[in-house]
């Protein structure tokens, strides 16, 4: 068995060839609730206006809108949205092109973020596979869901498709502008981890497995000496064939690694020559 634990810094991003991209500049402007930070509303705000431009050009998958209401009463601002998520859009946000814009103010006391981000995207050829991935906190079942870890906390990933493919999964550390490889594991001859249809899986834990299999397996401890780490996994699954991308050994127990700019350009170039590639990204936060 082999155990990592991992220091992660501040993290987090279909159709054939003849499928064209549509190169898109979107902007949000997001009035941010007291209780979230400027880096989680950054990454908010980034989102919403990916989701905003598909929504724009292509349409949505349940004719939801998206909108926004502050009220400000007797000196106090409330804000109501509206949202549309990445599964109720009709497209996909393939690459950004340069590095989003921010812009930070306060008005009346509250903080505002304006985003501006330049992307390609393409129009969904079909639908999407209904995967279950499910992030676990200290624990193997279902019910330890969490996307709130503490510093210290092991991190296990529950998986289940209803076809049959191939999965990757990595983590974006974007303060050491480095992505891990976390599947398939470090000494694994696999160029990416084999599903079966219907099978649940769980990720790096050792006693899921069979006692022969123990030995391959990475498990994972996550730790900060911030007082929050806000951070994202990137699951990639493809019900045709995946093959990971190219990565350098790190230092100490850290995963295998690549340059985040490496990351963004294989991503792109799979997303568009794989109609089967289907991406969910999962945020998490550490907390000292």
């Amino acid at each position: 068995m082999r155990s990592w634990v991992v220091n992660l810094c501040c993290l987090v991003a279909s159709v054939a060839w003849a499928q064209k991209t549509v190169t898109v500049v979107a902007s949000y402007t997001y009035h941010v609730p007291e209780n979230v930070t400027v880096e989680q509303a950054k990454t908010t705000a980034l989102e919403r206006a990916k989701v905003q431009a598909i929504a724009d050009e292509f349409g949505t998958l349940i004719g939801q809108s998206n909108s926004t209401l502050v009220t400000n009463e007797n000196g106090k601002s409330d804000t109501h949205f509206s949202s549309i998520g990445r599964s109720d859009v009709n497209g996909e946000w393939i690459e950004t092109i340069g590095e989003p814009q921010y812009a930070i103010n306060y008005e009346q006391g509250m903080l505002i973020v304006n985003v501006k981000v330049k992307g390609r995207i393409r129009k969904l050829s079909g639908p999407k596979i209904d995967l279950a991935v499910n992030i676990l906190r200290n624990g193997t079942e279902l019910k330890y869901e969490s996307d709130d870890f503490r510093n210290g906390d092991d991190m296990y990933l529950h998986f289940q498709s209803p076809v049959s493919g191939r999965l990757l999964v990595y983590l974006v550390d974007y303060t050491a502008r480095q992505v891990y490889c976390l599947l398939p594991y470090s000494q694994q001859a696999d160029m990416a981890q084999p599903i079966e249809q219907g099978r649940e899986y769980l990720f790096f834990s050792a006693k899921s497995v069979a006692a022969e299999e123990r030995q391959v397996v990475d498990e994972y401890t996550l730790t900060t000496d911030k007082k929050m780490e806000q951070n994202e996994m990137v699951v990639i699954f493809s019900s045709g064939e995946l093959a990971k991308a190219n990565t350098s050994a790190s230092e100490g127990l850290l995963p295998r690694a690549m340059s985040i700019d490496h990351f963004n350009k294989w991503l792109a170039e799979m997303r568009i020559k794989d109609k089967n590639i289907q991406i969910i990204n999962k945020s998490l936060t550490i907390k000292n």
